[in-house]
């Protein structure tokens, strides 16, 4: 009888140990299973993050291009330059664009056969005085809210640059057209995001 007795306790502390081991494993499973939803639920949220900075970059490069529009077509803002945009006449454009918060040509572009576009070349992300990009609403008195929460952290910036109109029909008065290459920015200065238009003015 004591022996039988004796079986059954080993038994029982077998099976006690089963038990211990199969509960570890199920608690490691767990544990493993929230790590790997907490990190899907952070890279979700990081890419949702990154889409809607991304967006914030792209409205800012389309306001930019709207700007340099107006710019060359019709502003009536008092620092308005927009008569020296003549079809006829490539008067401010510079080889390498012209550079200078204070320069009235700041921005303007001229091509120049067999090198690179302007566009590829110059830094138009560059933001100081000497930059050769122009701030959005420099010309025309634009504004738009922009360096907190969940604006632009920078005003958008754009450069013109004067390239041949060889559009069939044109009278030979019209010899030119204009290429608009803008940045825009994210609440993150490194979310940014370039646009371009080619313009003909009226």
């Amino acid at each position: 009888m004591a022996t039988l007795t004796n079986q059954s306790k080993f038994r029982s502390s077998r099976q006690h140990g089963a038990v211990l081991i199969v509960a570890l494993v199920m608690l490691a499973v767990l544990l493993l299973l929230g790590t790997s939803l907490a990190s899907m639920a952070w890279i979700n949220e990081k890419a949702a993050r990154n889409d809607r900075d991304r967006i914030v970059a792209f409205q800012a490069a389309q306001s930019a291009l709207a700007d340099a529009e107006l710019d060359i077509e019709n502003s009536t803002h008092s620092s308005s330059r927009s008569q020296i945009f003549l079809p006829s006449s490539p008067e401010g454009f510079a080889v390498g664009c012209n550079a200078g918060n204070t320069n009235r040509y700041q921005g303007l572009c001229a091509q120049v056969v067999g090198q690179k576009p302007a566009w590829q070349t110059v830094e138009l992300a560059k933001i100081d005085e000497n930059s050769a990009s122009v701030e959005f609403g420099r010309f025309t008195g634009k504004t738009m809210p922009h360096g907190e929460g969940p604006f632009s952290i920078y005003l958008p910036r754009y450069v013109i640059e004067l390239i041949p109109d060889n559009t069939p029909g044109q009278t030979s008065a019209r010899k030119f057209m204009y290429r608009i290459t803008a940045i825009g920015f994210g609440s993150d200065a490194e979310t940014q995001v370039v646009l371009q238009a080619v313009y003909r003015k009226i």
